[in-house]
């Protein structure tokens, strides 16, 4: 209740505290396969703010090609694909830009290989890449800024894909007041190695709840903590939230609804009928 939340604050903000232990697991935490159809529309609406359908557009215009000293040069594979496979040839210039720019720990001993998770999936074509991963974004300054946005989502992504896994401790932090009435816990994750990490942290529509979503400090048993602020917070269940572009994407692509090349020409149907509405980014459905 009100009275007890307000009587643990005052103890906490009057305390002196240290930790008494700290308990830690190693874990790793691999990175993902380079973009399909679905993933692409899915991180360029959580990282760019791209509607699918603007997502669609751009990459086909990366894919068909840009002039580059007088010649159109293709910067992507096909942009509608559901296959998570990369040619044996770009996996080696992959690997070489890797050995080339980190350090001979961030590079694998062995290619990564990925399969898909969709359901139904044909793979047809490769996953989304750049054709030449030489071919830097800093090296593509001239692109129109939305394409270069792009592809450098792109790029990140594929040589990410070929990285060595990120290496945490998952740490649970136990602290106690000098005069021992007031015990704290915190549980998280430590970073030791950042491994694909150093290039590309994928974004999640909803915060993580999961300990390597909560990042913490490197402490030891007996160290000193000072309290700078008491956040007391009452957590009540909520229902599901509104889907955004790309956990509507995400969940049509779990449920087998249309193909690769549908999701976009879907949710702008929804739009263009006034089937729902857009209130910050979330479909709201209309009466109809």
């Amino acid at each position: 209740n009100e009275a007890a939340a307000t009587e643990a604050r005052k103890a906490i903000e009057a305390g002196q505290f240290s930790v008494t232990s700290v308990e830690s697991k190693p874990g790793r935490r691999n990175p993902y396969p380079p973009f399909t159809t679905s993933t692409l529309q899915q991180e360029a609406s959580r990282k760019l703010g791209f509607s699918a359908s603007h997502t669609m557009r751009t990459a086909q215009r990366l894919y068909e090609g840009v002039d580059i000293g007088g010649e159109t040069v293709g910067l992507i594979t096909y942009m509608r694909t559901d296959g998570v496979d990369v040619a044996p040839e770009a996996l080696a210039q992959t690997r070489k830009l890797i050995g080339s720019r980190y350090s001979a720990r961030h590079l694998p001993d062995s290619p990564r290989i990925y399969k898909s998770k969709t359901r139904n999936a044909q793979e047809a074509h490769e996953a989304i890449r750049p054709t030449d991963v030489e071919r830097t974004p800093e090296s593509l300054k001239s692109l129109e800024p939305d394409m270069l946005r792009l592809y450098d989502l792109i790029w990140k992504r594929m040589v990410a894909s070929q990285m060595e896994a990120a290496e945490f401790e998952r740490t649970a932090i136990e602290i106690e007041s000098r005069d021992g009435r007031t015990g704290l816990r915190a549980t998280g994750s430590v970073l030791t190695f950042e491994g694909f990490l150093a290039l590309y942290t994928e974004s999640r529509d909803e915060p993580s709840e999961d300990e390597e979503g909560s990042r913490l400090p490197k402490v030891a048993a007996g160290d000193a903590m000072q309290v700078n602020e008491v956040k007391p917070e009452q957590h009540f269940t909520e229902p599901p939230p509104r889907f955004s572009e790309a956990s509507l994407v995400k969940k049509l692509e779990e449920l087998g609804i249309g193909r690769p090349s549908t999701y976009a020409s879907t949710l702008q149907v929804l739009r263009d009928r006034r089937y729902v509405r857009m209130e910050k980014s979330r479909f709201i459905p209309e009466d109809r």
